[in-house]
């Protein structure tokens, strides 16, 4: 059988040349036994610069999700980034840093004529709907506020980044770029999908998502829509580093495409900010784009990304992992999962399943709830 396992103390060692804090993670790593799978990460690679860079981490993936979306509206983003703010002030008890936030949002939206310019004019009448009731929330977060009510704040801010999560999805006009001809033999996904994926312990939802990955989306789309998926068992689960599943009974590593009797190879795809497309077959590091970040980190905890053969950056196939590692000891730009892996979604829904979920644990179903439509067949 193919190996699609990774190696986390050859990580770890990698990762404290890059940051004092990362010893943690080589201690943590101590005294762990057992077979180390092993994603490719040889001796030979550059170190990155130990400096570490100003801002944090996003570790929500439900925020990566928004940013992740191909749209360009400076309103609707200034008020997504106003309105993420909050948590931080509201750990800190800044009650002025949380009105000033809410006073940000609250002017853009005064201004709707900026924000309705971005969606086509078939979907205004919902972003006007979305906005009003985006309105609303600041009313009902002004008050809370008053209230010093913090788990009524909460509520409501993840209630109205709901909504602008909504209105920016109004704003994407179509399918940003084609897909290199060479994968035109792949399913896509042009655009997102929602998977509820039912174990043995509970559920989880993910979003994938097409818009930075088409080509790994639409494989694992067009798997969880065969039935792949239905009965695989859990089969490398890693306190703290990742949750594997996808390998099928059998001598086979991945899915054999019963048309052609052939194993399904994915591409390595990787978007990075300010490009219009992926690259594909190739690591950051071996397109020399060191410093780079992609559009979907591996900054949340609940990251869905793939697996695939030490070596062999277009071996993916039908194993994906969830990275379980907590990105609050992770700065933002040294993590070294980044640009060697694609990543093509988030858990969105009750992630602290992910914790519960051992080697050997089953998947007893995943269904496409949202965005089937979205699925593109190779023809």
């Amino acid at each position: 059988m193919r190996s699609l396992q990774i190696s986390l103390l050859d990580w770890c060692k990698r990762l404290a040349q890059t940051s004092v804090l990362a010893l943690l993670l080589v201690s943590l790593s101590l005294g762990l036994s057992g077979a180390w799978w092993n994603f490719g990460f040889g001796n030979d690679q550059p170190v990155r610069d130990s400096r570490l860079p100003g801002g944090n981490a996003i570790t929500d993936g439900k925020a990566l999700l928004r940013y992740a979306l191909p749209i360009d509206n400076k309103e609707i983003r200034d008020i997504q980034v106003s309105m993420e703010d909050i948590p931080t002030q509201l750990r800190r008890k800044r009650w002025s840093g949380i009105s000033r936030d809410v006073a940000q949002a609250s002017r853009r939206l005064s201004a709707p004529e900026k924000l309705l310019a971005a969606i086509p004019e078939d979907k205004q009448s919902q972003g006007e709907a979305l906005i009003a009731q985006m309105r609303e929330g600041i009313t009902a977060i002004r008050a809370a506020i008053e209230a010093k009510d913090r788990e009524r704040i909460s509520n409501e801010q993840h209630h109205f980044l709901e909504e602008v999560g909504e209105l920016e999805n109004l704003m994407v006009a179509g399918f940003p770029f084609e897909v290199p001809a060479e994968y035109s033999n792949l399913p896509q996904l042009k655009g997102r999908a929602t998977v509820e994926l039912t174990t043995n312990k509970g559920s989880l939802t993910l979003v994938v998502d097409g818009y930075s990955a088409p080509v790994t989306a639409g494989n694992f789309v067009d798997l969880v829509q065969r039935g792949f998926y239905d009965g695989i068992k859990f089969n490398r689960a890693e306190e703290f580093f990742v949750l594997q599943a996808g390998d099928p009974p059998g001598p086979e590593a991945g899915f054999i495409d019963p048309t052609t009797g052939k194993y399904r190879a994915v591409p390595l795809e990787i978007l990075l900010k300010g490009d219009s497309e992926p690259i594909y077959g190739m690591t950051l590091e071996e397109a020399g784009l060191y410093r780079e970040e992609p559009v979907l980190p591996f900054s949340a905890y609940g990251t869905l990304a793939m697996a695939r053969p030490e070596g062999d950056p277009n071996g993916a196939s039908s194993q994906f992992f969830f990275f379980l590692f907590e990105a609050e000891l992770t700065p933002a730009g040294i993590n070294l999962m980044d640009g060697r892996y694609t990543v093509f979604g988030y858990v969105i829904e009750n992630k602290e399943l992910l914790r519960k979920l051992k080697l050997g644990d089953v998947i007893e179903s995943a269904k496409v709830i949202e965005g089937a439509e979205n699925l593109v067949e190779p023809s």
